[in-house]
């Protein structure tokens, strides 16, 4: 045992210091933000699962602008489209040198944001670091664009990656941003802290076939706190909540009824993905004009949709209201995107891939949504208005089907597990933070000083 524990001290790189002291902690930023700042700073790689409404963009902003001061060079922002602009008017607010780069072609030792999909016009030794903005976006991209990221961040000496849900219920996948920060290969992760049993109904099971070694669960826990943060508010890392409390959620379920292509109602939910996507096609506009019916007060709000037929009768059933859509150029997008921040649009139409990351709708408080499987999408996009900040209890209306009754409350299980999960996370991340303080502190005290 002594053996191996020496094997995982080796491998897992406790303690790999990349970084430098921070010489800017603005105080715009919050305790508990100044304390990630300077934490991630004097790391050099790290990264931060900070829930919704917490500061990420000034955070990464700051923390930008410290690397750039200390090597003289521009730090690359990776922003999803719906963000990248956000990012540049954040930076002005606080006073930091930012701008906005489609072609690669930039000047200056400044923050230069662009988004995933423009990454290959830009070349990595031009810049000392590079923030990962929304980093668990990066898991939806395909295999190139995944390694293209992967491979661009492994010759960056600075690296920050920032999300709010790096997993929602896959403790596996918390582990894979390692891998981009040079901490540990995804691979030797897998070996050292899991094992393969696909047939376990362990409570640590955590997915298709992998779980946490009972005698590695520990030191898994000690690994993951040597480079990342978690935390869902400022008192997950010791700080008082003040302004960051949240207001009520409220989350009113409506079924429409599931005829079939006979015209009679469906008597057992739809179980094959066949089924699902026929149910989905036959009710789009009972559900429509149920989303349309609850939005009709709303002074702002958002009709989440997934289908573009979806969206299309949304937009013509809701008056005043304007869609965004995939096929819409990036102009179009951002701007009707600024349009809603700015109060110019009563009702938006979109779909959560579209513009469910990292937008900050705290003027909005009313929204409806068709469940999925997806519970990433579905927090995602609540979280645009149920976000620290938003000063209005937030309504939302889900709007399913009594044939696909099962996707509520699997949506439901989700959340819960979601919710424990990130609970053990926090827990167990203090813990292994407070025990490498005390082995800190022991030595300090036990070893003589001239050793």
């Amino acid at each position: 045992m002594n053996a191996y524990r020496a094997f995982l001290e080796r491998k897992a790189q406790l303690g790999g210091d990349h970084g430098f002291a921070p010489t800017f902690l603005p105080s715009f930023l919050f305790d508990f933000q100044a304390h990630l700042v300077d934490w991630s700073v004097r790391k050099g790689r790290a990264a931060e699962f900070a829930d919704c409404g917490l500061g990420k963009t000034p955070m990464q902003l700051v923390w930008a602008q410290n690397v750039i001061a200390h090597e003289n060079k521009p730090v690359l922002v990776l922003a999803p489209l719906s963000v990248s602009q956000q990012t540049v008017e954040e930076a002005e607010k606080f006073g930091i040198d930012a701008a906005r780069c489609m072609d690669g072609r930039h000047r200056g030792a400044r923050a230069i944001v662009t988004n995933y999909e423009k990454l290959h016009y830009f070349d990595p030794e031009d810049f000392a670091g590079i923030v990962c903005d929304e980093s668990s976006i990066i898991k939806n991209f395909d295999g190139a664009r995944k390694q293209a990221i992967t491979e661009f961040m492994r010759r960056t000496k600075y690296r920050l990656l920032c999300t709010a849900t790096a997993a929602p219920n896959d403790y596996v996948e918390l582990g894979t941003s390692a891998e981009a920060l040079g901490e540990l290969g995804y691979m030797d992760m897998l070996s050292l802290f899991f094992r393969n049993d696909q047939d376990s109904l362990h409570p640590a099971f955590i997915g298709s076939q992998w779980r946490l070694k009972p005698h590695a669960e520990r030191d898994f826990w000690r690994w993951m706190a040597s480079w990342s943060r978690a935390c869902r508010r400022p008192s997950d890392l010791g700080f008082d909540d003040g302004r960051f409390v949240l207001p009520e959620l409220v989350e009113a379920e409506h079924l429409v009824e599931s005829p079939n292509a006979a015209g009679d109602l469906f008597h057992a939910p739809a179980r094959s993905l066949d089924e699902k996507r026929a149910d989905l096609r036959l009710t789009i506009e009972r559900r429509c004009e149920a989303a349309a019916q609850r939005l009709a007060d709303a002074t702002s709000a958002v009709a989440w949709c997934h289908l573009n037929a979806e969206g299309d009768l949304l937009a013509r059933l809701i008056p005043g209201a304007v869609q965004v859509s995939g096929a819409d150029p990036d102009e179009r997008k951002e701007e009707v995107f600024a349009a809603f921040r700015r109060g110019q649009i009563r009702t938006l139409v979109t779909k959560p891939k579209i513009a469910a990351f990292g937008m900050n709708w705290q003027h909005c408080h009313r929204f409806s949504y068709f469940p999925t499987d997806s519970f990433e999408q579905y927090y995602q996009a609540v979280r645009r208005f149920w976000r620290f900040g938003q000063t209005h209890q937030v309504r939302g209306d889900i709007i399913g089907t009594t044939a696909q009754v099962g996707t509520l409350g699997n949506l439901r299980r989700k959340a819960k597990a979601c919710d424990e999960m990130f609970s053990r996370i926090v827990a167990e991340m203090n813990d292994a933070i407070r025990l490498d303080r005390l082995k800190t502190f022991d030595q300090r005290e036990t070893v003589p000083a001239w050793l």
